[in-house]
């Protein structure tokens, strides 16, 4: 569908249709209605005049010129003869003041003198007397046009949906007048000297723009029913920020999801289901304060309402076709939300209060930390829903980015390219959805075509207050949810304590998810009954909030004493619920005193169905391939484009292109080549593989070259590793927004999901991975300990001391070495399964290959193994072009394999007893030792052994590379400083390797 554009030229030929009104009143007519022209189909040319030129309208046009338009796209014959001809030439592509010509009828002298009969009918019609038409209908129509829009676009400020009474976020003087409202919001200023509408127009009836639905089927109304209406859509308990979209469809949409009259009326069955829901929620928090009065459970008292506004947006969503839903929340309410939402068993939660050991592996998380993974029934629907809620650190918001790479990929792998099977929903609370900025990241990946999620729903449970920082002091922004305006998201305000308001914003917020696919927000305004946590004294720092809340009934309570008043239900009805679900707690706290021990395992978000059943747990796949697989792939790689006579590429390029096939012809793979063996012989055993990250498509160094640009045509590209097989796995490649914490978040979401697909994130240079430093530390490095999450995550760190500065060097490889899981001073015991056994026990796995051989092994292990375990690469910046750095196709065929320690291959491996020094070094500085040895001529002095995988460390292959030198000085080289790089790491591990027979330096 085209999008709506904006006109405003050819409205200078319309002065002379108003008689005796000069055109600068006109334009100020239509000024003051802040409305503008719509044209669903544009015209062949569109001109853009400078303002000076356009002396009859600056500023946007009357929405009563968009009615006239509208009328003649219908029938031609339905409007004026002189809107006809506007209209015609217009779309036919005239410049600006050649729109409008007279038809003979109006051929009159004077420029202000022609009839404007046609108007007469939205301007009051009987007052159009004699061909002319009073000012102050006109000024009256566009008045009440202009209050129309402001209570659109200014209602939210005045809305009561602060259940406290007091100032929304103490930041409504700088919309206001200080007297509580924004002046276009109070009619009297319209009623003021010099303005046309009086108090004896209340009871007038004006007929109603095309951009409002309060009149439902009525298309006119008084101006006092007008008003009343339209407090009751925008000024009452919902708030609805949306005229900054950018798209008229979208913004009718809404309007007419909250101005047609009834549309919030709900029947009984659904009012009572509002109330069994909310005595659930209520009645969960109740329970566990009794029962563990002085533990931390981060309880939703106050926001209960979260608990039916989640399974509103779940059952609605259902309805509307979807059959998955990923979640992300922080701390506060996640137990309910596990209880009552996903129907987690309840025994598991209470058993998480107890104190029990462990009858699995892992360190375990606080119980406010776990995730979970639920098939169900959905009761209203009648329909099956997965619900995942994913684990979450203290970092409040730093699930967000791996929520939607997790429903990425369950959207990839379920062909479900539009979004409507599976979504994401993302709860948040008010200081962190403002204050942390991997919120602004994670939106700014809403609609990239690679990391898209076709629209997440985020919830806000607003507490008015961070830790013990009121808003005035965490934001500079009106709302919390003002970040959200930068993707053209809808945001809804809603007062806590109306759930039938807060259940009428989650339908809308479902639906819109459905039928637009883009991100919404709902910002439900509660508060916090107890402190930041159970046993914190909130008094001290917000005396005054908290003596108003003290004061204030729970929404439980309201909503009851209503429903009884208005006889929905009855008090014993009421209590009848309560009682049942407090019945159902204390059977299952019975059932959870009974257990001995927890599992980890029933707390995992993303489970693997299949994938770890019927394996060797320490048996590793075979790593190299058939030579003709290496040649297939070899040249499909640098081969140009089937149609190359018509594809036009770079004719650097076409150099490259030829490069790489005389490799191919002459058996050997440099860096490039052979991370594209290992790509394309997982597509060819059917695994997917995804690489993402700044700049990958062409590489930051210029050296993949995976998507080939036509020169002459926009947009066309040939991407040859996904046609190197006709039933090949699909390949992704995909460059990423200017982002790091976002996208490595997303990527580890996204491997999450399947363990048979190869996932890789490349950093642009490898010191820019610090700016995902909560990714890496809080979720990679110790995600399986705390939540039993396997990932076979690759991150590629460009590394290197290489003169280009103290950035762009280092990727920091100390740091990643720090965390790792294994004892320095524990030998494991030898046998044939050491490495792998090795590779099971340890958290992740770091290593800096040197030959292009073993970079392909290596990523193709990933694969290979029995479990997953995210992967480390320090890859290379130089060694990309190094002549030396090339590999030949007999290190990757059939039979070849990673070797975790390559050893010294030249003349001093011949006569090892006479070698006076052993050089053990990782990655890129081999070829500089190597080269100054040969330089010196010590090849005959001096070995030089490569240990590939520094962590977990080869002690086996190490202690056997130190006894083949029994004379030799032991030194670790490394080109990184003393207190970086891996020498902390490896000095230990050496003498734990030598049983500190012998010193390495």
């Amino acid at each position: 569908m085209h999008r709506a554009r904006t006109v405003i030229n050819n409205l200078v030929p319309l002065a002379p249709l108003v008689p005796k009104v000069a055109p600068e009143r006109f334009a100020s007519w239509l000024a003051a209605a802040n409305c503008k022209i719509i044209l669903n189909s544009p015209p062949k040319r569109w001109y853009n005049a400078p303002v000076s030129t356009e002396p009859f309208l600056n500023g946007s046009s009357g929405s009563y010129v968009e009615e006239m338009y509208n009328s003649w796209l219908a029938d031609p014959k339905s409007v004026h003869a002189s809107w006809d001809a506007f209209f015609r030439n217009s779309s036919s592509g005239a410049g600006p003041g050649q729109a409008y010509q007279s038809p003979p009828s109006l051929a009159l002298p004077g420029r202000n003198e022609a009839p404007l009969s046609s108007l007469a009918p939205f301007l009051g019609g009987s007052s159009a007397l004699g061909g002319q038409v009073d000012e102050k209908i006109i000024d009256d129509h566009l008045a009440v046009q202009a209050i129309i829009r402001s209570y659109q676009a200014r209602g939210h400020h005045v809305a009561a949906v602060d259940p406290l009474g007091l100032k929304y976020a103490d930041l409504h003087a700088v919309f206001s007048d200080r007297k509580g409202a924004p002046p276009e919001l109070v009619v009297r200023n319209y009623m003021t000297k010099g303005s046309s509408l009086e108090e004896r127009d209340m009871d007038r009836v004006f007929k109603l723009p095309s951009t409002t639905y309060i009149g439902g089927k009525d298309k006119a109304l008084p101006l006092k029913e007008i008003l009343r209406r339209l407090e009751t859509a925008y000024c009452r308990h919902i708030g609805v920020e949306f005229m900054f979209i950018n798209s008229l469809e979208q913004c009718n949409w809404i309007r007419q999801k909250f101005e047609t009259p009834g549309i919030m009326e709900m029947d009984s069955e659904q009012k009572r289901l509002i109330l069994a829901r909310l005595t659930r929620a209520t009645g969960f928090e109740a329970f566990l304060a009794r029962k563990w009065s002085s533990e931390k459970r981060f309880g939703l008292e106050g926001c209960e309402i979260l608990i039916p506004a989640m399974k509103q947006l779940i059952d609605k969503s259902t309805e509307l076709g979807v059959e998955s839903i990923v979640m992300g929340m922080p701390h506060r309410g996640r137990l309910n939300v596990l209880a009552n939402v996903c129907r987690k068993p309840l025994e598991q939660i209470f058993t998480q209060f107890a104190g029990l050991e462990a009858a699995d592996d892992g360190s375990g998380d606080v119980k406010y930390h776990l995730g979970t993974y639920i098939e169900r029934l959905n009761r209203v629907t009648n329909k099956n829903i997965r619900l995942a809620v994913v684990a979450n650190p203290s970092h409040l918001e730093a699930c967000d980015p791996v929520v939607q790479g997790k429903t990425r990929a369950e959207q990839f792998y379920r062909g479900d390219g539009e979004g409507k099977k599976v979504m994401s929903m993302l709860l948040h609370g008010d200081a962190a959805f403002c204050g942390q900025g991997i919120v602004f990241e994670t939106f700014h990946l809403s609609d990239l075509p690679d990391y898209t999620t076709h629209g997440t729903i985020h919830i806000v449970a607003n507490n008015q207050i961070g830790f013990t920082t009121d808003p005035r002091h965490s934001r500079s922004s009106p709302y919390c949810t003002d970040v959200a305006r930068v993707v053209n998201a809808p945001i809804f305000h809603v007062n806590g304590d109306d759930p039938e308001s807060v259940i009428h914003v989650c339908n809308v917020a479902a639906e819109w998810r459905a039928t637009f696919h883009k991100d919404c927000v709902i910002d439900i305004v509660s508060y916090r009954r107890n402190g930041h946590n159970e046993i914190d004294e909130p008094m001290f720092t917000q005396p005054l909030m908290y003596r108003k809340i003290r004061n204030t009934k729970p929404g439980l309570q309201l909503y009851a004493e209503k429903l009884i008043k208005e006889g929905t239900v009855t008090p014993e009805e009421v209590k009848d619920v309560a009682d049942k679900y407090e019945k159902i707690c204390e059977e299952a706290y019975t059932n959870a005193r009974k257990e001995t021990h927890i599992k980890y395992k029933d707390w995992l978000d993303s489970p693997w169905s299949g994938f770890f059943e019927g394996k060797d747990p320490l048996k590793v796949s075979l790593t190299g391939i058939k030579e003709d697989t290496l040649v297939h792939i070899g040249k499909r790689f640098s081969s140009p484009p089937p149609n190359a006579a018509e594809f036009v590429i770079h004719r650097g390029l076409e150099r490259i292109l030829k490069a790489r096939m005389e490799m191919v012809e002459a058996r050997i793979a440099d860096w490039a080549m052979a991370e594209s063996f290992a790509f394309g012989s997982l597509l060819k055993e059917g695994i997917h593989v995804r690489l993402s990250g700044q700049d990958v498509e062409r590489g930051t160094f210029s050296h993949r070259h995976h998507v080939l640009h036509h020169q002459l045509v926009d947009k066309a590209t040939y991407r040859p590793l996904c046609f190197l097989y006709p039933d090949q796995a699909p390949y992704t490649v995909s460059n990423s927004s200017l982002s790091e914490f976002g996208v490595l978040g997303f990527e580890l979401g996204y491997s999450m999901t399947n363990p048979n697909a190869l996932v890789c994130w490349e950093a642009q240079f490898g010191d820019f991975n610090n700016t995902a430093q909560c990714i890496i530390d809080q979720f990679i490095s110790s995600g399986q300990a705390k939540w039993v999450r396997q990932s076979g995550l690759v991150m590629l760190l460009p590394h290197g001391l290489e003169g280009m500065g103290p950035e762009h060097s280092s990727a920091r490889l100390e740091r990643f070495l720090q965390m790792s899981s294994d004892d320095p001073d524990y030998f494991p015991p030898e046998s044939e399964e050491f490495a792998v056994r090795q590779l099971h026990d340890i958290n992740w796995i770091v290593a800096n290959c040197s030959t292009p051989a073993n970079y392909f092994h290596i990523l193709r292990r990933q694969i290979a193994l029995p479990f997953r375990k995210p992967l480390v690469i320090m890859t290379p910046k130089s060694l990309l072009r190094h002549p030396e750095a090339k590999s030949s196709f007999d290190e990757m065929v059939e039979g070849s394999e990673f070797l975790r320690v390559i050893p010294e291959t030249g003349v001093a491996s011949q006569n090892p007893s006479s070698v006076k020094k052993v050089v053990f070094c990782a990655g890129k500085v081999f070829y500089d030792i190597k080269k100054a040895r040969g330089a010196r001529e010590l090849d005959n002095d001096i070995a030089i052994a490569r240990v590939e995988q520094i962590s977990p460390f080869p002690f086996d292959l190490v202690k056997r590379e130190c006894a083949k030198y029994p004379n030799a000085q032991l030194t670790w080289v490394q080109e990184e400083h003393k207190n970086q790089g891996a020498w902390s790491y490896v000095q230990p591990r050496f003498n734990t390797a030598l049983n500190n027979t012998r010193v390495v330096t």
